[in-house]
């Protein structure tokens, strides 16, 4: 089995059309964690075909996009500060706190 790392992917494009079509291409390799910001975790084949679907969408001249690489090591220290979810007797809806 190949080896997967967690990537972040940040974007800032203006472009709703342009914006919801990469939202939409990412949904296929990772999650949506905030506004713009996916958690994915690929293997070298996903990570060059995710690479290669953003680069079709993408405008370079008028989008901003960047991809870190978090390695084993720094993504057992990720901290996440947001809100406790629990699910309600009704297990689709979740309740903010």
């Amino acid at each position: 089995m190949a080896r997967k790392e967690m990537y972040v992917v940040v974007y800032d494009i203006s472009n709703d059309k342009r914006r919801t079509k990469l939202h939409n291409k990412l949904l296929d390799f990772g999650t949506p964690v905030q506004y713009s910001v996916f958690e994915c975790h690929l293997d070298q084949k996903m990570k060059k075909k995710m690479d290669e679907g953003i680069k079709k969408i993408l405008r370079p001249r008028k989008d901003s996009l960047r991809v870190y690489a978090i390695c084993a090591n720094c993504e057992v220290k990720i901290e996440i500060h947001e809100p406790k979810k629990k699910e309600s007797e009704n297990s689709q809806n979740i309740i903010l706190e």
